[in-house]
């Protein structure tokens, strides 16, 4: 394909992709853009539509009737690892932003995560063979840990911790401790005669009334959502004490609409408040490329897509966690943690430094794939995934190993040429209602 019709390509393809929300909002699309503009790496980040029909109109050679169907996070770059507090009030490291979950093949997810390597160990001017060291790295500890699914290791128990991680992860965790809700709850609102509120300040919008009380009744469908089990019993726990609009989320939300909740938590303590998010939840990338006819039956909106993939894929999630819907649109509600800490990449330069933390993620993706089967509490996947991966690449390891790589490696190459065409195409003013001004 040319320069010129790949650029077409990739203008259609963000185009269709996202033309509601540009519609809806372009200038926080402009914002969005030029971060992807930025590097190569911020550009892959924010096209998950482009690689996944790229991948839809390649063969697929890992694929059978199971694998093609398992339970994946459909995003799967290396920032999207950290910190958080799970259901039974441990503080792990994992995948997280479970906005693109979805079912498809699980390689998909293998293949964007090398890619994605791939393209930042570039901007690191890391050599070649360095890159496919790593990335095969990676993709034996996802094979290895694969295996001790198999042979009876359970998929529940097993956890990135304080007490069995080393390097950046490790250090994460221990930063993620040190912080505390009462320095979260001073940087986003105040207290005064009156209680605890948002501050008012960039990227909060202060709600009339009409909107208010449409907040608060979707926030109130949202409390039914909450499982039995994970339910605080005190009456007032719940109880809203602040609600505002709000902007400024990362590269995937924009313009999503979103909210701030403030609740009064475990007790009348201000320290103990808890911020909860409400965000319009969008349609995944995979759904537009991979078809699983039960998907569309078995979800009412996207918001119930988004929680039953992250309660599928996580085991063990905010307790929290629930949906709802505002004008018949699908909404996420979650909690703002100050213990959900990114996996920052800016000090892992070395290759001895990356070494231990590709193999980690490699555990960590091999455990979202397992967890998400037939023992998870949904029907979607109804076998054993890690039995299926195992089987269909049995005797042939080294071999998945080694065309992951290859395409990881020739694929960044094609992001990077991708970004300097979208690049060109966005200050020319030519994607959709989005100009460069």
């Amino acid at each position: 394909m040319s320069d010129s019709h790949r650029q077409q390509y990739v203008i259609e393809t963000l185009e269709t992709a996202f033309a509601d929300l540009m519609r809806a909002d372009p200038a926080a699309f402009r914002v969005k853009y030029r971060k992807m503009a930025d590097n190569p790496f911020a550009f892959y980040r924010g096209t998950a539509c482009l690689f996944h029909r790229d991948l839809a109109a390649s063969e697929q050679p890992w694929v059978d009737d199971r694998t093609g169907r398992v339970w994946i996070h459909g995003d799967l770059h290396p920032e999207n690892f950290g910190t958080y507090i799970n259901s039974h009030g441990e503080l792990v490291f994992d995948v997280n932003d479970f906005d693109e979950a979805y079912v498809g093949p699980f390689a998909w997810d293998l293949r964007r995560f090398v890619a994605g390597f791939a393209v930042m160990a570039w901007q690191k001017a890391l050599p070649e063979q360095t890159v496919r060291d790593l990335a095969a790295g990676y993709l034996r500890a996802y094979l290895e840990r694969l295996h001790g699914f198999v042979e009876g290791s359970g998929d529940e128990e097993f956890a990135l911790r304080l007490g069995n991680t080393t390097g950046a992860l490790h250090t994460t965790l221990q930063q993620a401790r040190r912080q505390s809700r009462a320095a979260m709850l001073d940087s986003m609102t105040e207290i005064g005669g009156d209680g605890r509120w948002f501050t008012d300040g960039k990227g909060v919008r202060r709600l009339e009334e009409a909107e208010r009380d449409v907040v608060l009744e979707a926030y109130r469908r949202y409390l039914e959502t909450i499982p039995e089990a994970k339910r605080v019993e005190r009456e007032t726990f719940y109880q809203v004490k602040d609600v505002v609009g709000r902007s400024g989320f990362g590269i995937g939300s924009a313009g999503l609409p979103a909210y701030s909740i403030l609740i009064e938590g475990f007790n009348e303590a201000h320290e103990n408040d808890i911020v909860l998010s409400m965000k319009q939840a969008n349609r995944p990338a995979l759904a537009d490329v991979v078809e699983v006819p039960r998907m569309a039956e078995l979800f009412t909106h996207e918001g119930e897509r988004t929680v039953i993939s992250q309660r599928a894929l996580q085991v063990h999630a905010d307790p929290l966690l629930g949906y709802t819907t505002i004008d018949g649109v699908g909404f996420l509600v979650d909690e703002v943690s100050p213990y959900e800490l990114d996996l920052s990449w800016d000090e892992l330069n070395e290759p001895a430094d990356m070494e231990p933390v590709v193999d980690a993620l490699g555990r960590a993706t091999a455990k979202i794939h397992c967890v998400s089967d037939a023992d998870s509490d949904h029907t979607v996947v109804d076998f054993q995934t890690e039995e299926a991966i195992v089987e269909v690449l049995q005797g042939r390891e080294e071999e998945f190993v080694r065309e992951i790589v290859d395409f990881g490696v020739g694929y960044a190459q094609r992001v990077r040429d991708d970004h300097a065409l979208f690049v060109e195409a966005f200050r020319e003013g030519r994607i959709g209602q989005v100009a460069s001004v």
